[in-house]
């Protein structure tokens, strides 16, 4: 990377210095820390702002010009709120479960590079090359999905700390829930790792460079699924079971109030934040909307657009879908998700295959679009059959007419209920007869309990009587 004809003799890479090598990873991450969390304030501002436009109403805008300063408002009304904790609750683990929520999801950020390598002029002439992450590591993949899970624990250990029978339901649950949707994402997030052969993000990122060039249409599939896994992850609507107010007063954080309430508050925009900085880089090309080599300063500004779209699908989603029912958010992850998420990795598996052997990658892209036909299409034929099945009218009509429900002795049900019932008669009744026959024979034998009473005989009397 050298877009302004710099010398190469004066470009030397940062971590050769030992000033810049620990000089710039502290000032990074502190504007990165800062930028975060300015933005995790204002994401709040976001989801009320855009909510209120949902809902046809006007949102904050008292504090400041345009409401912006109501983010500030609220963390001066959290800090002086009064902070209640409770006498039965394990304080220990009280006071850390909102530190185990927030930490893990500031670290996941760590291994997400939000731009190309930059060039940073320094009074001695020289020109060092820095990269825009903390750390690109070539396992970046499995570390956002451990530290994902880590997170989850904040939330049960929150619940069962609080000595409170809803906080721990809420916990439970979201133990649950993680085991259910984890499973889906780890495969989802395979997808884009077996197309480029690599477990860094950099890397990821660097194979969609254009738009054509986007995982998302190469296997749309795995972005749905990785996209919904996500929503689980963090807990937002219509996922959002493990603080259902209808349920559980507010679940895990029933108990919490003040600063600690504060904290867990912003572990869920600060999630918000980093799954979508998950989704744009594993499938929707990073920090790329062109390729930004030359631009490296425009990396971080198409990262920052394509983040705050989602987190805007987030907040859409919410003010949209109503939270599922508990039973079905399980079922949903157990039975569809997982079931579709083997289908994806399935179809990225076969056209990797057919692309090598063919060793082109025309091959490649017609084997994944005829893999997309196929699920589109029979997506289509089974989702309009489920249609109709579950036609209100159909189902009462064909309930007011089944024979099992109306008793009638007709139609392939009636036959099928006769049919089960001499099955499940025929050893019944061969039971019965034999007992019915060991009791006869019984009977014919006598009781074998019953003692036979001697004959009594009259002594014989002498002749000389």
């Amino acid at each position: 990377m050298n877009p302004f004809d710099i010398d190469p003799a004066l470009i030397v890479q940062c971590s050769d210095s030992a000033f810049c090598a620990g000089a710039y990873p502290i000032v990074y991450t502190l504007i990165v820390i800062f930028v975060v969390l300015t933005g995790f304030a204002y994401t709040t501002l976001l989801e009320r702002k855009l909510i209120a436009f949902f809902q046809q109403r006007v949102g904050p805008n008292r504090v400041g010009p345009f409401g912006l300063l109501q983010p500030l408002a609220d963390a001066i009304k959290l800090i002086f709120k009064e902070d209640i904790t409770p006498a039965k609750a394990y304080k220990p683990v009280y006071f850390l479960a909102p530190v185990m929520k927030a930490v893990p999801v500031i670290l996941v950020i760590a291994v997400i590079p939000l731009g190309p390598d930059i060039l940073i002029p320094w009074f001695d002439g020289f020109y060092y090359q820095a990269p825009l992450a903390w750390i690109d590591v070539n396992v970046g993949v499995l570390w956002v999905l451990a530290l994902t899970s880590i997170a989850t624990y904040g939330i049960v250990l929150a619940g069962w700390s609080s000595n409170n029978k809803y906080a721990m339901l809420g916990g439970l649950r979201a133990s649950a829930q993680m085991i259910s949707y984890e499973l889906s994402l780890g495969l989802a997030i395979a997808v884009p790792v077996m197309i480029v052969g690599s477990m860094s993000f950099g890397d990821i990122i660097d194979a969609q460079r254009n738009i054509w060039d986007w995982f998302v249409f190469q296997n749309p599939l795995a972005a749905g699924i990785l996209i919904i896994a996500l929503f689980a992850e963090v807990s937002r609507a219509p996922f959002d079971l493990v603080e259902a107010e209808q349920e559980l007063t507010a679940g895990f954080m029933t108990e919490y109030s003040g600063m600690k309430f504060a904290l867990f508050m912003m572990a869920e925009y600060l999630g918000m934040i980093a799954v979508s900085m998950i989704a744009a880089a594993m499938f929707f090309g990073g920090y790329h909307l062109i390729p930004v080599d030359n631009m490296p300063l425009l990396g971080p500004l198409f990262f920052t657009i394509k983040v705050v779209l989602f987190l805007s699908f987030f907040i859409w989603v919410r003010a949209t879908l109503p939270r599922i029912r508990y039973d079905r958010l399980m079922a949903f992850g157990w039975k569809v998700l997982l079931p579709l998420s083997i289908v994806a990795v399935a179809w990225t598996a076969i056209a990797i295959v057919i692309g090598d052997a063919f060793q082109n990658t025309v091959a490649y892209g017609i084997a994944s679009g005829v893999f997309f036909i196929v699920i589109v299409g029979g997506g289509y034929f089974f989702l309009s059959r489920e249609g109709d099945s579950l036609d209100t009218e159909q189902v009462d009509d064909d309930w007011a007419d089944d024979p099992i429900v109306t008793g009638e002795r007709r139609g392939i049900g009636w036959a099928a209920l006769n049919l089960v019932g001499i099955l499940v008669a025929i050893p019944i009744a061969i039971v019965q007869w034999h007992i019915e026959v060991f009791d006869r024979l019984r009977d014919a034998a006598g009781d074998p309990g019953t003692a036979i009473e001697p004959v009594e005989t009259k002594p014989q009397q002498s002749g000389g009587d």
